[in-house]
């Protein structure tokens, strides 16, 4: 759902029924829905991320130690990094000078 579309209900209303925290928290998005957006979208680039980096590479983790597992990880991302980069250069047209001084 593009963030753009995203409203309350239209059944929703700021009465509490018994829940201020409800009352408070349905105001603050409905008065200050940018803010609200700009928090939210955060959780939603991570979790796209790791869908990414999972589907690619798979969601496991097969080194045994802690410290490699954690290396494993991190050369996951960074793959994915690398792969997000070329695809870029090749979207956007950029053509890349790596040993220009």
């Amino acid at each position: 759902m593009p963030f753009a579309d995203l409203k309350a209900r239209d059944d929703a209303t700021g009465k509490s029924h018994g829940s201020t925290m409800w009352k408070k928290m349905y105001h603050y998005f409905e008065f200050k829905l940018e803010e609200f957006l700009e928090y939210s979208h955060k959780p939603s680039n991570a979790e796209t991320t790791l869908h990414m980096i999972k589907s690619k590479f798979g969601d496991s983790v097969r080194s045994k130690t802690e410290v490699a597992q954690e290396n494993e990880v991190l050369l996951k991302v960074l793959c994915h990094n690398i792969c997000v980069v070329i695809q870029e250069m090749f979207e956007l047209g950029i053509e890349p000078d790596f040993f220009s001084a």
